[in-house]
């Protein structure tokens, strides 16, 4: 069988097939996404125009803000296009483009987490040395290599889902063109796909895992290391936070791609899908902005009109 596509368009079937669920929804989403909007891009503008939070942590901060914005803004769109239309179509070369730039972001976020849980690491086991250690230069670096990974994922799944053959499948029986549904509908042998899709899920999992892991068991013994019990609260309140949302972006991205095959649901997959795409990216600026004083004294100083100089 020859490696080319004998359709030019895929069709999602979406959350409903019941018309009278689609304009709730459509509202229920477009709300969700203009708070996403507007928390990801204040936290960016927030900590960019306030000289008290420029610091390696808030860089970190507001590099995952930029990626929150952008892998909800590669799906939730065209999602809530196809709530108000009946033909919920996408273009082979759409489906493409928006599976390489989900990719990407997805897999700079699992690694721009495990690079925050190292700035936390070095905060609280160096605090005299945290800006030496952690200059301009570091800090760039422990960004670019999640963009550097997040290409080398999305090329490589990109790649190779393009290169089946779809022939009259077409209907993706999701919200947008997540890797294991468009694969599931080629004509041709998906093994090496659904391997290397495997392979390389749990081995960013394992890695960002076991970094993330590492660095919060130093930063345990650094914490009870602390005799103020003031410093030690400071210090479990800054790493509560990463970790509520660590906990909640992993846990779900191994119930969808660790999981066996052969246990997955379509409706589980395409809630699970929902929360990583859509709810999260709302979430994080607001799981950081309500638990992190600086933020919240930030965001005062501006709404009182305030200099943040």
């Amino acid at each position: 069988m020859e490696n080319h596509s004998t359709i030019q368009e895929f069709i999602f079937a979406g959350f409903t097939e019941s018309s009278n669920l689609q304009l709730p929804l459509f509202a229920f989403f477009l709300i969700i996404y203009i708070i996403t909007l507007t928390g990801n891009l204040g936290m960016i503008l927030l900590i960019r125009i306030n000289s008290q939070l420029h610091t390696p942590m808030y860089f970190f901060l507001s590099n995952l803000s930029f990626v929150d914005f952008c892998y909800s803004t590669v799906v939730t769109p065209k999602m809530l296009m196809d709530l108000l239309i009946q033909r919920n179509s996408i273009s082979l070369t759409g489906c493409a483009v928006q599976m390489w730039f989900f990719g990407l972001f997805l897999a700079t976020e699992c690694f721009l987490l495990s690079a925050m849980a190292y700035d936390r690491y070095m905060a609280i086991s160096n605090p005299l040395l945290y800006t030496v250690i952690m200059s301009r230069r570091v800090c760039v670096q422990l960004v670019v290599a999640p963009y550097l990974i997040g290409v080398l994922n999305a090329t490589t799944h990109t790649t190779l889902t393009f290169q089946l053959s779809f022939c009259n499948h077409y209907i993706i029986n999701h919200f947008f063109c997540d890797i294991p549904a468009v694969i599931s509908l080629a004509c041709s042998d998906t093994q090496l796909n659904n391997m290397v899709l495997f392979a390389l899920s749990c081995s960013f999992g394992i890695v960002n895992t076991a970094m993330i892991i590492v660095s919060y068991l130093y930063i345990l013994m650094a914490i009870l290391r602390i005799h103020s019990s003031a410093g030690r609260q400071k210090a479990f309140s800054t790493c509560s936070t990463h970790l509520t949302v660590v906990t909640i972006f992993y846990g779900t991205l191994f119930f969808m791609y660790v999981r066996p095959s052969s246990i997955s649901s379509t409706q589980e997959d395409k809630v699970v899908s929902m929360l990583y795409t859509v709810m999260i990216p709302m979430l994080n600026p607001l799981i950081y902005s309500l638990r992190n004083k600086e933020v919240k004294n930030a965001m005062r100083r501006v709404l009182r009109g305030k200099s943040l100089l």
